[in-house]
């Protein structure tokens, strides 16, 4: 009897191995490859092992609204032995994983129906209570439940309170409009649990996937797994043409979809009301509603750029609140909102301004459009303009082909080093720039933020080094590694993984990896302290020098010091510059401090919403405030675009990017200044 017994408990452990054979074989696999690889491997032991539980875990449950204490201790015997199981080709502790996730959502199903037959009430004498720290794991599924009824309730009202800013109207409708909210917001947490619980991969895909990026990203963030679709996306060049709503979209941490671009002379620019920051809040197309709080973001990005749908309805919120609705037709676009542009500033004392989105390459070898000769014919239009100072502007700009950047930063010194490349050996290639002479003599003010990474920051400490250009803004990413795309298997194209290979070094030997380049004039920007820079993220390389001795000749600028210290002194002064500092200091002030616990019935839940309003109308204000009065299309520019709707319309829209925008203002200033030195 025992060993029938044996054999039978034995059945489920070989299906569960049986199971999960594959996807061990491709975390092995992966393992191996990242060893062998990566320019820092780490070592597969406990420490890999508990970063990938944790990562796991949050990603299963970040809020605490699914597991229960006892199936996190459950799961917690693996969180040490994950490194065991991968270098010994055993996969099977899966099984847990995807039984546990499964039961949980499976549970969270049953909680919400039960709320919803109960009832939710909106005059709850409750609160709902906040913490910079995780709230422990519920022991019970009534504990779990009377957390998920007031996380409901605070988004019914929530809801409510963001149709309008008049308090009392709303408290006037509440009556008429309770239940069809009500509905809403209990089919928004149906059709999200069940997502979870069928995705179209399927579970225990979905779970591989997670534990495949997780292990990778231990190494560092920008070494990641792919699969066939997630690789094609990210390695293909932007279509010439294709059928478009002009708009990019993004989630943000709240997980709500967002505009993240809108792209000029498309269907959603020419309606003039959609602006980049506006949330989706539900999308309609061929006779088929898809509200946001259901639609996974891969539905919302296939309804948003597919050839197949070609008319879409989009429902959107403003950041002050304010819901419409725009009727979209696609049309075909051509990707001009990718690409280097131009423009003259000022009229009396013309400055030159190079717009440089990322550094993208040549599509084929008959072409020649890549960044670096696009922005020589840029310069060579300026020029004809007789142009007296040179903004390049790489705010935003998230990096490239390093091909092209180096290309580039070749164009701008006479000759000579421009980095050291590292690898995991640690072997150095020192990169050089042969050909003498530059296409710009002039001045030259660089324009960054903490958006400007990895090729950017390449190009800009170039300069600096070079003494080429003064440099303003905000301290940049901090990205200095170079990755590559291998794929896992040689005859099973489903697999693959970015890993980062390289290291590259400024010509001093100092590495702007994990810091950044530092501006030389630094510029007040909203939310600068929040954003998502390299030493933000755990696993990010450290930041290191090296010794070298490469022979290079800076530049000797008579009018730096100057410059840089009148800019600075107009920066303290400045009434805009002084209302972002001072926003900030309130924001901040609002992210440290424990927030008050709100109470769950209308008045407190309003409050809450629209704490940010004032501040969201200063952006607002400041970001449509003019700055530059005269802007000017190069002649050969406007010659090319003038007989083309769509081109000009994305001119237009450049346009008042550039005259909204107080950073340029201040490099024609610092323009200005070193002008006026010299020519007094």
């Amino acid at each position: 009897m025992k060993n029938i017994l044996a054999i039978a408990c034995l059945f489920p452990l070989l299906a569960g191995a049986q199971k999960h054979e594959q996807a061990c074989s491709v975390f092995y696999n992966i393992n191996a490859l990242l060893q062998s690889e990566h320019f820092n491997p780490k070592p597969t032991d406990d420490s890999l092992s508990a970063y990938v539980f944790n990562r796991i875990m949050r990603e299963m449950d970040d809020n605490r609204m699914l597991l229960l204490q006892e199936e996190v201790d459950l799961l917690s015997k693996h969180k040490y032995k994950i490194d065991d199981y991968i270098t010994g080709n055993d996969c099977s502790f899966f099984t847990d994983f995807i039984s546990v996730y499964k039961t949980a959502l499976e549970r969270n199903t049953d909680i919400i129906s039960e709320i919803v037959y109960d009832g939710i009430n909106l005059n709850s004498t409750d609160s709902i209570y906040y913490s910079k720290e995780h709230f422990p794991y519920r022991t019970s599924k009534e504990q779990l439940k009377k957390f998920i009824g007031k996380k409901i309730v605070y988004d019914v009202l929530e809801d409510i309170a963001k149709l309008s800013k008049n308090r009392d109207s709303l408290k006037a409708q509440i009556p008429a409009m309770e239940n069809s909210i009500k509905a809403k917001i209990a089919d928004a947490y149906m059709c999200r649990t069940e997502a979870l619980l069928n995705p179209k991969e399927g579970l225990d895909q979905n779970i591989y996937h997670r534990f495949y990026e997780a292990f990778c990203s231990y190494f560092d963030p920008h070494t990641n797994y792919f699969n066939y679709d997630e690789k094609s996306t990210f390695i293909s060049a932007v279509s010439d043409e294709n059928y478009s709503l002009g708009i990019y979209v993004s989630q943000n941490e709240n997980e709500e979809i967002i505009i993240q671009e809108v792209v000029p002379g498309g269907p959603a620019y020419k309606t003039q009301k959609v602006d980049k920051g506006d949330q989706i809040l539900k999308l309609a197309s061929e006779n088929t509603e898809y509200p946001v709080t259901c639609a996974s973001l891969e539905t919302i990005t296939n309804i948003v750029f597919s050839d197949a749908y070609r008319t879409v309805e989009l429902t959107l919120r403003k950041n002050d609140g304010t819901v419409y609705t725009v009727n979209l037709e696609k049309k075909v676009m051509r990707s001009e909102d990718n690409t280097v542009y131009s423009f003259v500033i000022g009229d009396t004392l013309p400055m030159g301004y190079v717009k440089i989105p990322s550094f993208y390459t040549a599509r084929d070898e008959n072409s020649f459009h890549g960044c670096a000769d696009d922005v020589a014919r840029e310069i060579a239009k300026l020029n004809e303009e007789n142009i007296n100072g040179l903004i390049i502007d790489l705010q935003f700009n998230g990096g490239g082909s390093m091909e092209e950047v180096t290309k580039l930063a070749g164009m701008f010194i006479d000759f000579g080093p421009l980095t050291v490349v590292t690898g995991r050996n640690r072997s150095r290639n020192v990169i050089k720039d042969y050909l003498r002479g530059s296409i710009y003599n002039g001045p030259i003010v660089i324009l960054v933020n903490g958006f400007s990474a990895s090729a950017s920051e390449f190009f800009t400490g170039v300069m600096q080094d070079y003494g080429r250009a003064i440099v303003a803004g905000n301290t940049t990413m901090g990205k200095a590694t170079m990755q590559t795309i291998f794929q896992l298997q040689q005859n099973n194209p489903t697999d693959f993984v970015k890993v980062t290979i390289d290291k590259f070094y400024r010509i001093t030997g100092k590495s702007n990896q994990y810091i950044g380049i530092v501006p030389d004039i630094e510029i007040p920007s909203y939310l600068n302290d929040f954003l998502p820079r390299e030493n933000t993220d755990a696993t990010a390389l450290a930041n290191d020098s090296i010794d070298v001795r490469l022979k290079f000749r800076k530049e000797k600028l008579d009018y730096r010091d100057y410059a840089i210290k009148q800019s600075r002194e107009r920066i303290s002064q400045d009434a805009d510059f002084n209302e972002i500092l001072s926003v900030n200091k309130t924001i901040k002030k609002m992210y440290e401090e424990d927030k008050a616990p709100v109470a769950l019935n209308f008045d407190g839940v309003f409050n809450d919403v629209h704490t940010m309003d004032a501040i969201w109308k200063s952006i607002s204000t400041f970001e449509d405030k003019l700055q530059i009065s005269y802007i000017k299309t190069p002649r050969d520019t406007y010659q090319r675009i003038m007989y083309d709707d769509f081109l000009v319309n994305t001119n237009e829209y450049r346009e008042k990017l550039v005259k909204t925008n107080p950073y340029i203002k201040e490099g024609i200033n610092i323009l200005t200044d070193i002008y006026n030195l010299e020519n007094k």
